[in-house]
């Protein structure tokens, strides 16, 4: 038979998995970010031990062990940030700012604790990058221009 037509088993065809990527540089966290990744810790621990004894496919078993191992990592690595003063922009900060004549609000975070959409950005998102260590009164260069953003305010994030 030709080496074509010969299948030893569904296996071989499958998508390799990969680890989740970890994003690069330090895994620095504010407390709520560190709670977090103890929570997902825990939250995967008993996923994992609930599908192996519900006798679970082993897909679904190895996707949560992938899981867990991600946010293992993301726990040994945590490196908790100091509270911030609220005298410059640091992770743990919320901070109102102008940007092309709008006024904005983000809080500087964590990168497990980020959530764009609910204006929580991680410290190394590029405007983050912009606004780490201003003060209010600044103007800051980004995106090619000197005087983008006008940092207003700065209160330590709840």
């Amino acid at each position: 038979m030709s080496v074509a037509f010969r299948r030893d088993g569904d296996d071989e065809h499958l998508e390799p998995k990969f680890e989740i990527p970890i994003p690069p540089g330090p895994n620095l966290v504010t407390a709520t970010g560190l709670a977090l990744i103890d929570a997902k810790v825990v939250e995967f621990e008993a996923e994992v031990a609930r599908l192996g004894a519900a006798g679970a496919e082993p897909t679904r078993i190895e996707a949560a062990k992938r899981d867990l191992r991600y946010w293992q990592t993301r726990q040994i690595t945590a490196e908790l940030v100091p509270v911030p003063s609220g005298e410059t922009v640091e992770i743990g900060t919320l901070v109102r700012f102008r940007q092309n004549g709008k006024e904005r609000a983000l809080a500087i975070v964590g990168d497990d604790e980020a959530q764009p959409g609910a204006g929580r950005i991680a410290f190394s998102a590029p405007i983050a990058r912009a606004l780490l260590h201003a003060q209010v009164g600044e103007l800051l260069e980004f995106g090619g221009r000197a005087d983008a953003l006008e940092v207003l305010q700065i209160d330590v994030a709840p």
